[in-house]
């Protein structure tokens, strides 16, 4: 206790006394470790993005601009170059240089790494001097800077002082350095972490960028209860949530000192099935048969889900249906026949559920995450009894999600609930590492139902290498489209994001539902 009033009073100090401003702010989960390249998980990588940066930013529309490079060029189709912005310093004084960006890339690219995919995506870096590096790619990529932009940077220096020259195992809980301890470059320092409890973090005074907003300290504290959260931020003890229930949204927008920010989520909400197994690992079939194996189940499973029945009812309209397995429209160009749904037909799924041999359905446990996404055990209730018109028995196996990332990691599943998105508007986000065939270095990583089909997996990769955007569009629209009449995935919807906050505080909504504290301003 005694160190905590110390570090707080040191805080004040440095924020200018009584013109600090502190950010009191709640999410359902907490954040799963401070390694920068361990957990490629949304709420994860937000936490730490306020500490660690990359090579490039997002602004406010999610368009790239500079960051600890002031500049680039593209030197030929497979040769990048980055100047590094001088004088930049990572928080504890280490001078930030080339040999860091070299050495970050390579540990992302690691296998210990969540997103050694996009590592491996963007070459291999080399310093050319101090402040220069070169990307050198051994085939075209054509989103070259969005791979780029996944990638935080770290002190080399900083790593190997600490034994962390690689991301920690997080699926097999292996602790390291960097599990409660960062050193970066951003907007704002690491005080304190308590998994579970709070997370202190105080504004850099010598950050490189400037600070349009005026938060000068932040607590975050995980607040799981959603009432309980409410009520905080209702009764002032905290300034802002992330994740408000929806049906608590339209209450919020009646009351009076709170205000609710909102907008569209780039996530997919979707079911992924275990289709390798001869048997599943949690269920229990007649005949002891993978019946996820069987397209006619995996259709009959689709249409039997009321997504509209869903959307009114469980999502309070924060929920926009579709059947693209893209995390927006634009991934699929907007593609009318992508973005249809087959029909909700009971009668159609039952016949196809006969004709495949199980009118008398079978048991399934379906893993959930408790405090991912919007509603994740309540969507997971409703699917069960929607299946339960099958004579699908589904037992509802919902967890924290610090448990059931690593679980599906590790492929322990039979049935899961599954999310995808972020700042990326390209089909080549999520058909690269979640739905192409488990392969080396990053590919099919996220492929947890272990799907495996070689035609949509032929036209992904050779979308991933195409510099002609029209024949790279065409074959992004066939891979999606092998990928979805397969029905390897069962799209839900794509989220709505609430943010709840008190009145005077103003923040920037982005699509990819990340709250930068630099832009928070805190009114009297």
């Amino acid at each position: 206790m005694k160190r905590f009033l110390a570090i707080a009073l040191l805080t004040l100090a440095q924020a200018g006394g009584v013109n600090a401003q502190t950010l009191r702010w709640a999410s359902q989960g907490d954040p799963q470790t401070m390694d920068p390249h361990s957990q490629n998980e949304s709420m994860t990588n937000m936490v730490n993005g306020q500490v660690y940066e990359r090579l490039t930013r997002r602004d406010r529309k999610l368009g790239i601009v500079p960051g600890l490079a002031t500049e680039w060029t593209q030197v030929s189709p497979l040769l990048w170059r980055f100047k590094l912005r001088p004088g930049v310093k990572f928080h504890d004084g280490r001078p930030f240089t080339a040999d860091d960006v070299v050495f970050s890339v390579q540990r992302a690219a690691a296998p210990t790494s969540q997103i050694s995919v996009y590592a491996n995506a963007v070459g291999t870096p080399r310093k050319i001097d101090e402040l220069t590096v070169e990307f050198q790619l051994a085939s075209y990529n054509p989103i070259f800077l969005q791979h780029l932009d996944l990638l935080w940077i770290m002190s080399k220096s900083w790593a190997e002082a600490n034994r962390a020259v690689r991301p920690l195992d997080f699926k097999n809980k292996e602790e390291s350095f960097t599990s409660m301890n960062a050193n970066g470059t951003g907007p704002y320092v690491l005080l304190t972490r308590q998994p579970g409890v709070k997370t202190l973090f105080k504004r850099n005074p010598a950050w490189w960028g400037k600070n349009e907003g005026n938060v000068q300290e932040v607590v975050f504290t995980p607040i799981s209860n959603d009432a309980t959260r409410l009520a905080a931020l209702v009764s002032g003890e905290i300034d802002f949530v992330l994740d408000p229930a929806p049906r608590d949204v339209p209450r919020l927008r009646n009351t009076s000192g709170v205000k609710v920010i909102d907008g569209p989520e780039n996530r997919i909400i979707f079911i992924g099935m275990d289709q390798a197994r001869d048997k599943l690992l949690y269920a229990n079939v007649a005949g002891d048969k993978n019946p996820f194996k069987d397209i006619r189940v995996r259709r009959a499973l689709y249409q039997a889900v009321d997504v509209e029945a869903m959307r009114i009812k469980l999502m309070n309209g924060l929920s926009q249906p579709t059947g693209s397995p893209t995390p927006s429209a634009a991934a699929s160009f907007n593609d009318a026949a992508l973005e249809a749904r087959y029909p909700f037909d009971i009668g159609a799924a039952r016949k196809l559920m006969a004709e495949a041999g199980y009118a008398d359905g079978f048991e399934v446990t379906l893993d959930c995450p408790n405090n991912r996404y919007i509603n994740d055990e309540e969507i997971c209730q409703a699917l069960a009894a929607m299946w339960a018109q099958l004579k699908v028995k589904v037992r509802v196996s919902a967890m924290p999600r610090v448990t059931f990332f690593p679980k599906l990691e590790k492929l322990d599943t039979s049935l899961f609930l599954y999310g995808w998105g972020g700042a990326i508007n390209d089909a080549e986000s999520i058909m690269t590492p979640v739905f192409r065939n488990r392969g080396d270095k990053g590919v099919g990583a996220y492929n947890y139902g272990h799907v495996r089909n070689d035609k949509f997996d032929a036209l992904a990769a050779q979308s991933s290498v195409e510099p002609d955007t029209t024949k790279r569009e065409q074959l992004i629209k066939a891979a999606l489209t092998e990928y979805k009449e397969q029905f390897h995935v069962l799209p839900l919807h794509r989220q709505m994001i609430p943010w709840a906050a008190r009145s005077n505080v103003n923040a920037v909504h982005r699509a990819d539902n990340w709250l930068e504290l630099a832009w928070v301003t805190i009114g009297n």
